[in-house]
């Protein structure tokens, strides 16, 4: 007999692990594994005020932008979309199931306004291609 899928009322609460669907050879899991962006925050400093709305977090911001370039989403709305549908960008994003994907206009305002009379998002991404070079993901 032909089964039919029952339409019933959605769960009120779900157990998703995150970590657990993102495949262990996934590329987002061998460039995490070298990649390490805690100084991020400290050398992006200089370039964020003190008072007004806080900003989307630095280290998000890069790790999409690595996303961009890794995977060769050549749009902010682009990379902002694929983002929010790909559990492992999320995870390698360190963003959660529920977590808002930041507007693509936050990564124009930054790049046209905060960032552009310095040369330190050129100077981040040397950094990250010398972590990946020197871990042999990239030649």
């Amino acid at each position: 007999m032909m089964g039919r899928r029952k339409s019933e009322q959605g769960k009120l609460f779900y157990s998703f692990d995150l970590e657990a669907v993102v495949p262990d050879d996934h590329q987002v899991r061998l460039i995490a594994a070298v990649l390490d962006l805690t100084w991020v925050r400290h050398e992006l400093a200089p370039h964020y005020s003190q008072t007004g709305r806080p900003s989307i977090d630095p280290e998000l911001m890069i790790r999409m932008l690595i996303l961009g370039y890794v995977f060769a989403i050549r749009s902010e709305r682009a990379l902002c979309r694929e983002v929010q549908l790909n559990l492992a960008y999320r995870w390698f994003c360190g963003l959660g199931i529920e977590d808002k994907i930041p507007d693509h206009s936050a990564f124009s305002r930054a790049r046209n306004e905060r960032f552009r009379d310095s040369g330190i998002l050129r100077q981040v991404f040397e950094r990250v291609v010398e972590a990946c070079l020197a871990a042999g993901l990239i030649g």
